[in-house]
């Protein structure tokens, strides 16, 4: 809202400072700022509002160390994640950008599902709230808008790379790099592909195409199936991790920045030719926009976290641990990231696979021994540590330096093949 101002109307005033919107480095500081002075302000203010409201957590006794004090805690916090994400993204991001129309919704889509089962838990007093199968049809149908969106949208496209020798015909209005001593530079020409980024591979790449090569022909044309499949897949599995992983204070806010700024980074460098031709990695046109949205993610779940942290003021319930898994999994996709999920999203990833291998180790000895056995103390896997006796901040810190470390090893990937 605030780009378009400056740069449509209040620029041809001469205005100073008015050019400053053109850059994403000044308007992602701008969204990060607001997000966190937002969330901060706000979230005092809807905690103690929700307090009045009754609006409180209703505890299961599993018999966890101190869990029988946080009953009562208000919830339903991820309408402060939401709305310090929301207000800085419209004010400082271009939104007539396809990438940031896709996040934007969604963040709703995702707030609006989560919003709904923490209203029939609290409000209509069911513990069960949303039934699965309709969170599970929620999520699948983000991924189908965007797997459809990402593979027929013509502003969606990707700069590849050609060599431009002293002679060759130019295309003036693509992007050229410098020319290198023996006279040769490059040309990014925008076209619409299905290659992604796959770690320790020599030229970092994938085509979803070859999943389907295998049916020969014009085998090709049923690529789109498979993408949207993988879709609604990666975003399902990922929106339901970040839900698991909130069972304790502050570990789903914190590895969810860990993740964002990552993210971030790798937007950030994929958008900027220059950068990525120096790292020779994939250049994404208009996708360094998504800066400014991740800007505000970050700030948003850092100021929730001031509050969330242990001892924890207010949980997000799913109103935001939904929305935080999907906007990481749908932001990865759009940067063609997503097969770098199952390092930088370990923790989401362990922590679901945690529940399922509990629960199908369970049935399977049950129906063959007729007692079922488990693998671990209790899932998701950090109640497993608790039960071990360990503190549910000593839990969550160790948890965050390993999604630190995932995090980095994610980044370093780009240079590993």
């Amino acid at each position: 809202m605030l780009y378009h101002l400056f740069t449509d109307w209040l620029k041809q005033l001469d205005l100073p400072g008015a050019g400053l919107f053109h850059y994403i480095s000044f308007r992602s500081a701008m969204a990060l700022i607001t997000a966190l002075f937002l969330s901060t302000l706000i979230g005092k203010r809807i905690i103690n509002y929700l307090r009045v409201k009754q609006v409180g957590e209703s505890v299961r006794d599993l018999g966890l160390n101190g869990q029988m004090e946080k009953a009562g805690t208000p919830t339903m916090g991820g309408i402060i994640i939401l709305t310090a994400l929301l207000v800085p993204v419209l004010l400082f991001a271009k939104l007539d950008n396809i990438y940031i129309i896709l996040m934007l919704i969604t963040a709703v889509w995702l707030g609006l599902i989560g919003f709904l089962d923490d209203y029939i838990k609290v409000f209509k007093k069911n513990k069960a709230g949303l039934a699965a199968k309709f969170k599970i049809a929620g999520q699948a149908s983000l991924g189908l808008i965007v797997g459809l969106i990402m593979f027929f949208n013509e502003d969606i496209v990707i700069g590849e790379k050609i060599p431009i020798r002293p002679g060759d015909a130019q295309v003036y209005d693509s992007v050229v790099t410098p020319a290198t001593p023996d006279g040769t530079s490059y040309q990014y020409d925008e076209n619409r592909s299905t290659t992604t980024t796959i770690p320790f591979v020599k030229n970092n790449e994938f085509d979803y195409k070859w999943l389907v090569s295998w049916l020969g022909g014009d085998a090709g044309k049923w690529t789109w199936v498979v993408y949207v499949v993988l879709m609604i897949l990666i975003i399902t599995f990922i929106s339901n991790g970040a839900n698991i992983t909130d069972g304790l204070d502050g570990l789903a806010t914190g590895s969810s920045a860990i993740m964002g700024a990552t993210l971030g980074i790798l937007a950030y460098v994929s958008g900027h030719y220059e950068i990525a031709d120096y790292l020779n990695i994939m250049y994404i046109p208009n996708s360094g926009e998504l800066a400014v949205f991740v800007s505000a993610f970050i700030g948003a779940t850092v100021g929730f976290l001031w509050y969330n942290s242990y001892p924890a003021q207010i949980f997000m319930g799913d109103t935001g641990s939904l929305a935080l898994g999907g906007i990481i999994a749908v932001f990865a996709v759009l940067i063609r990231k997503e097969l770098l999920i199952p390092i930088l999203c370990g923790i989401f990833i362990v922590e679901n696979l945690s529940v399922m291998i509990q629960v199908t180790w369970f049935k399977y000895t049950r129906k063959r021994f007729g007692t079922g056995r488990r693998v671990f103390l209790m899932s998701p896997l950090h109640h497993h540590f608790q039960i071990k006796g360990y503190h549910e901040s000593k839990i969550v810190m160790r948890f965050l330096i390993i999604g630190l470390l995932l995090a980095v090893i994610t980044v370093v990937t780009l240079k590993i093949r």
